[in-house]
């Protein structure tokens, strides 16, 4: 592998990698999660050739137009920046295709079309919010904690047609604790994939990763687990469920988009809670409250504990800052 030597004042000499720092990439990504990769790619020395992202929208109550977090990032570093409406547009393809990527990096970033992915030399890879091919899906988080997960993790794989059915380059798990929400994995899970991806790129580079198709790992595995888009109705609460069932699904669908019941005819979303397993003494669905400091929800078999909370047009807070300014009929 072609090398040179520099010379430090500080450290001595020091080897440069040609092939690994030269390599072009072009990164694609859109959301906050997205920026820790870019980032860590960044620092690590690799020469980003382009970011796309997708193009500002209009937010807020002004409706001003808002740039994506990862373009405000690409701004903040002076990196080249395309934001194509659409993927398939001639002059897009002609402005990627003149970056002249050897590699395209995805991190939360939209489907592509094959004339994109299959651009580079070297193709393009995805980072993926769980261990594939278990979660593959738009809401890997919020499902694995929602279905009770002890462990998830991120995924380096190859774009094929197929959503998150590419070979996978590398993986990485951690463990889910009891009390943490979609949130709290969300922080972890971004270092986590952006260290991965650093490290899936160096291997690329030197060869030195093994592609290894998921079906061999789907064969291994009785139960295959998916990560549907969430909608409207995944967040309505159902307390004739267990109270195990409620807490998960309050913790994965927190901080958004939010799991929700109804107090007295207006939306409630709860967003942080404990649970017990009491014998309740009330129906499911009935609510116990001293009006001070505790707001209890019962379940089949326990009772949820609302620790933070949000009224239909109000502002998130604790529960006995919402206790002290709600009246209950």
């Amino acid at each position: 592998m072609l090398e040179y030597q520099l010379k430090n004042k500080a450290t001595g000499p020091a080897t440069f990698n040609l092939a690994l720092y030269g390599m072009r990439i072009v990164f694609m990504g859109t959301p906050e999660f997205a920026v820790a990769s870019l980032d860590a790619l960044k620092k690590a020395g690799f020469n980003i050739v382009g970011v796309i992202t997708a193009p500002d929208k209009q937010a807020g109550r002004g409706m001003q137009l808002q740039q994506s977090a990862v373009k405000k990032y690409a701004l903040e570093h002076d990196l080249n920046i395309l934001q194509p409406e659409k993927l398939k547009n001639p002059d897009f393809l002609n402005e990627l295709k003149n970056l002249h990527a050897d590699l395209q990096v995805v991190v939360a970033f939209r489907m592509l079309p094959e004339v994109v992915w299959n651009m580079p030399t070297k193709g393009t890879i995805n980072l993926h919010g769980s261990l594939l091919p278990q979660y593959r899906g738009a809401a890997p988080i919020n499902w694995a904690v929602i279905n009770g997960e002890k462990e998830t993790g991120v995924t380096t794989f190859k774009l094929k047609h197929e959503i998150d059915t590419g070979d996978i380059l590398l993986q990485q798990s951690f463990p889910i604790e009891e009390n943490e929400t979609a949130g709290d994995v969300h922080d972890k899970m971004k270092e986590t994939g952006a260290q991965l991806l650093v490290a899936t790129v160096k291997g690329i580079v030197e060869g030195t990763l093994t592609e290894r198709s998921q079906t061999e790992a789907i064969e291994r595995n009785s139960v295959i687990k998916h990560a549907p888009k969430i909608f409207t109705e995944t967040c309505k609460i159902d307390f004739n469920k267990t109270v195990t069932e409620v807490y998960n699904l309050i913790r994965g669908l927190s901080p958004f988009p939010g799991a929700f019941t109804t107090l007295q005819g207006k939306t409630l979303k709860i967003f942080r809670c404990n649970k017990s397993t009491q014998t309740p003494d009330k129906g499911p669905s009935s609510y116990a409250t001293d009006q001070k400091t505790f707001l209890h929800f019962y379940c089949t078999d326990g009772v949820i504990d609302v620790q933070e909370l949000q009224l239909e047009g109000k502002k998130r807070m604790k529960v006995d800052e919402f206790l002290r300014g709600f009246r209950f009929e």
